[in-house]
């Protein structure tokens, strides 16, 4: 993606959005895939997704989280591209997709992304996600089983699976019950400040998060209706328990999974909650790596992943 075409397509939100991406020079430098990938504004499922693809080969899709947005991927991006056609959205109502007032449950939302694979002739593709993005992963191979080779998730459990219950009483997801509109006006002009504590607490290192990939997703965040978009992810969630305990009482997952947690963060629990879903689990803890494995070990998180992809069925 060139920084020029997205700035063009913030214009047509106004000239306000344009003003808060421009505001610091350079802001976007560093976050655009490589070069080949191009942009796709895709409508799916009510909605329009921003869509970035590139290489050449069976289909990979990745799917981010909170806090950040398709930009974390690119080297991860740069890498499967020699081998793979790689699809990379920004999610439901975030990132530089159209905003989105409902539809956020993930069942939902994993129909949006076979939406994205339609437009694009994908039958079948890899599915690599981390945080929201494993939610929506889950709900994509476990209702859409028949378009999901293999399925890495990365330290966040999927709502309903296993001890999900215990995980809600940690007291460091209190953000999981904070959204509504007082919390949006709360929020809003400070974006930086409430996500700077995501980045600091769930790192093993903050400063790893750096400066300007603060600077690149506050400015994202803080474009109009983004926050109520991410919050609407997070009070999605009971619904989402609902409609993933319902599927386990069918069954499990049967294609290989790849259960990532960063040794500060999740580590191997990822791969425990994943057996309770999933019937053939390996586990891969990152060393030196808390909840934001792309941007604090993003040479082990790739190779990790490239070795799971490259393993034949």
């Amino acid at each position: 993606m060139s920084f020029p075409s997205s700035v063009r397509r913030l214009a047509l939100a106004g000239a306000a959005a344009v003003a808060l991406l421009t505001a610091s020079p350079g802001l976007a430098a560093g976050f655009d895939l490589p070069s080949g990938f191009q942009v796709r504004e895709i409508a799916t499922n009510g909605t329009t997704l921003h869509v970035r693809v590139g290489g050449k080969g069976p289909a990979v899709v990745l799917l981010h989280g909170y806090g950040d947005t398709g930009d974390m991927w690119g080297p991860l991006a740069a890498d499967l591209a020699r081998t793979h056609t790689v699809i990379v959205p920004d999610l439901r109502g975030m990132g530089l997709s159209a905003r989105a007032d409902r539809g956020f449950g993930k069942v939902n939302q994993a129909q949006d992304i076979v939406g994205v694979m339609d437009a694009l002739g994908v039958v079948r593709a890899d599915v690599v996600a981390h945080d929201i993005g494993n939610m929506v992963g889950f709900a994509l191979a476990s209702r859409h089983t028949d378009r999901v080779t293999k399925l890495v998730l990365m330290d966040a459990p999927p709502p309903g699976v296993g001890p999900w219950e215990e995980i809600l009483k940690n007291p460091l997801l209190w953000h999981f019950r904070f959204g509504g509109p007082d919390m949006e006006r709360l929020v809003a002009g400070r974006e930086r400040i409430y996500l700077d504590r995501f980045w600091n607490e769930f790192s093993a290192t903050p400063a790893k998060f750096s400066e300007g990939s603060r600077e690149h997703y506050a400015a994202l965040y803080a474009l109009p209706g983004a926050m109520h978009s991410g919050f609407s992810q997070f009070a999605a969630f009971d619904q989402d328990a609902i409609d993933d305990q319902a599927f386990l009482a069918k069954g499990k997952l049967t294609m290989p999974v790849l259960a990532i947690g960063g040794d500060k963060s999740f580590g191997l629990t990822m791969a425990a909650v994943m057996r309770f879903a999933a019937t053939n689990v390996t586990p891969q803890v990152v060393a030196n790596s808390g909840h934001w494995l792309m941007e604090e070990q993003p040479t082990a998180t790739v190779a990790a992943v490239r070795t799971f992809l490259d393993k034949p069925l």
